[in-house]
C-alpha cells in the first residue's frame, strides 16, 4: 500500500466564505488528499483494523481490485477495500460519502451467468422442474474515451450489441452493528451490496455509524447494470473512484441515504421484495417529516403521488429498492 497527499481547500463554502470576507483565512479548514493504492481485499463487511485513517473534509482518490474472478471461470472474488476510519465518527452519527469521480480503467468487463444464481434460477429456495440455466462468462470490450461498451453476439440476428456506460459502485458500507459480520454479497442497513446504479459519480451517500471511525468499504464497480441485475452480475470492471468524507454529527438515520442533482433516495434492503419497498417508502417519509417540515400524513400523499421506485436487486440474500423523491418539490 502507498499513500501520498496533497493540501488543498476543503469545499466550496469555505472557500466562498474565504472569497466574500466571512472568513478570515486562518479559519478555513483545510483537507488532505490521500493517494490509496488497495493491495488487499476482504470477504466480509466487519469491524476490524482499518487500513487508511483519514478526517472529516479529506479526499481518498483510491480503486476497486481485480482479482481471479475476471480472470477464469471459478475464479475468487477479489473482497471489498476497507476500512478507513473517519476521525470523530461515533455511533450515532451519519457518514457523508460524496463519490466525486468514477470511471472504469480496464478495457474489458465481465458478466456470467450461474445455474444457481440470479433471478431466473434455480437455487435451494425455488427450486424448478425446467432446464438449469447454462454456465457462460460473457467478456464486453469497454471504449472508455467513447464511453461505450460492446459485446459480440454470435449466435444472434443483431451480431453485436454496443451501449453506452454508466458507471455505478455496487458495494459501499460501513462496518454493521456490534459484532456482525455480513459476507459481501449481503445488503443491509449499513449499506452493502446495494448494486444501486444510483450510486454513481455526482451522488453523495449518506450512512449510519454503528462504530467509532464508521469504518467504511466499498468495491464492486460495474460499468453498466440494468434495474434488478437479472443474472446475477453486471459489466463487472475495476473503477478508480475519488470520495470525499465528512459527518453529520449526532443525526441517526435507520438505512442509508443518497442524493443526487435531483432527487433525495432512500435503500432498503429485505425479502420479500415488497418489505423492501415499505421500507425504502417509510424511511423517504421520515426524512421529508424531520428535515424538510412536512407533515406525516401529507408527505405520504406526496410521495404516492411523485415517488419513484427503483428495483436495484433482486438476486441477492436480500433485495434492495430505491424509493426518489424529486427534490423540486422541496422547501426552497
Amino acid at each position: 500500500m502507498r499513500k501520498r497527499t496533497r493540501r488543498l481547500w476543503s469545499g466550496a463554502i469555505g472557500l466562498m466564505a474565504f472569497l466574500s470576507g466571512l472568513a478570515a483565512p486562518e479559519r478555513v479548514v483545510r483537507a488532505e488528499v490521500h493517494r490509496f493504492k488497495p493491495t488487499v481485499g476482504y470477504p466480509t463487511f466487519a469491524r476490524r483494523e482499518p487500513v487508511l485513517r483519514i478526517r472529516p473534509g479529506d479526499i481518498v482518490e483510491t480503486e476497486t481490485l481485480w482479482g481471479e474472478w475476471y480472470e477464469r471461470p471459478g475464479g475468487k472474488w477479489p473482497g471489498e477495500v476497507g476500512p478507513f476510519y473517519i476521525e470523530g465518527a461515533m455511533p450515532g452519527d451519519t457518514l457523508v460519502v460524496k463519490i466525486l469521480r468514477l470511471r472504469p480503467n480496464r478495457d474489458i468487463a465481465i458478466s456470467t451467468h450461474n445455474p444457481t444464481f440470479g433471478l431466473l434460477a434455480a437455487d435451494r429456495w425455488t427450486p424448478m422442474l425446467t432446464d438449469p440455466i447454462p454456465a457462460r462468462r460473457f467478456v464486453w470490450t469497454l471504449d472508455r474515451e467513447r464511453r461505450t461498451a460492446t459485446l459480440e453476439l454470435p449466435g444472434s440476428q443483431r451480431r453485436r450489441i454496443e451501449v453506452p456506460l454508466a458507471p455505478m459502485l455496487g458495494r459501499v458500507a460501513v462496518a454493521p452493528p456490534g459484532e456482525e459480520s455480513f459476507d459481501g454479497l449481503w445488503p443491509g442497513p449499513f449499506g452493502g451490496n446495494m448494486d444501486a446504479p444510483e450510486v454513481r459519480e455526482g451522488t453523495t451517500v449518506y450512512l449510519p455509524v454503528f462504530h467509532e471511525g464508521a469504518l467504511f468499504y466499498f468495491g464492486d464497480g460495474h460499468a453498466l447494470q440494468g434495474d434488478g441485475e437479472i443474472c446475477g452480475s453486471g459489466l463487472e470492471t475495476t473503477m478508480e473512484v475519488t470520495f470525499q468524507f465528512d459527518l453529520i454529527k449526532g443525526k441517526k438515520i435507520a438505512w442509508p441515504r443518497l442524493e443526487d442533482a435531483e432527487y433525495i433516495m432512500v435503500a432498503g434492503s429485505m425479502r420479500p421484495l415488497v418489505d423492501a419497498v415499505r421500507i425504502a417508502c417509510v424511511e423517504l417519509i421520515h426524512w421529508l417529516v424531520e428535515d424538510y417540515g412536512f407533515e406525516k400524513w401529507e408527505a405520504l400523499q406526496i410521495v404516492s403521488q411523485l415517488a419513484v421506485l427503483r428495483v436495484a436487486n433482486v438476486v441477492d440474500p436480500h433485495y434492495t429498492v430505491v424509493a426518489k423523491f424529486p427534490k423540486r418539490y422541496l422547501p426552497r
